[in-house]
């Protein structure tokens, strides 16, 4: 657990960084991050002088220049960094969402079907998904888990979406491992 408590809007920001970067790998943009959190530049520039103060992001001088996250901004978000990630493909609305990686599902209200619920929490950019979208994630590495429901809200801060499942299939047959 990160002993760095972030202000909703510090935590947007370095999640927008951090997601940026990870599609880039370059120095980003304080312009790129205030479109991508619908801010004015003027206020990312303040944002991002409080947040190298923290050690969380690095200023990167020149026309190339930008900000880039630090270890400590990944660790302060909670994010793992991993060098070759299981894929879990995520779809919108039919068609595949490239540059993202599904970290966790969590299911909440299973026993109660109206209510069930799952928090998709991902790494990569949810810009495009509205309320009331369709979304499939899945099949997952080893249960081979598949969930199909709409956008029941996200949290945009946490890199969070919560799906009303309309179904959830695990096959039953024996692992291949």
């Amino acid at each position: 657990m990160s002993s760095i408590e972030l202000t909703p809007s510090q935590k947007k920001i370095l999640r927008a960084l951090t997601n940026l970067h990870k599609e880039s790998e370059a120095a980003i943009k304080g312009e790129d991050i205030a479109e991508q959190v619908d801010r004015n530049p003027g206020t990312i520039r303040n944002q991002m002088q409080s947040l190298k103060a923290l050690q969380l992001v690095e200023g990167v001088p020149g026309p190339k220049g930008g900000y880039k996250p630090t270890a400590a901004a990944y660790e302060a978000l909670e994010i793992q960094q991993m060098d070759d990630p299981a894929s879990v493909p995520l779809e919108h609305e039919g068609e595949p969402v490239e540059d993202v990686i599904v970290e966790e599902i969590d299911l909440s209200s299973v026993h109660h079907p109206e209510l069930c619920r799952a928090e998709i929490h991902m790494q990569g950019s949810m810009g495009g998904i509205s309320e009331d979208d369709e979304v499939i994630v899945g099949p997952t590495p080893l249960s081979k888990l598949v969930i199909e429901g709409r956008v029941d809200g996200k949290d945009d801060t946490n890199n969070i979406l919560i799906l009303r499942i309309d179904d959830m299939v695990a096959p039953s047959e024996e692992p291949a491992h």
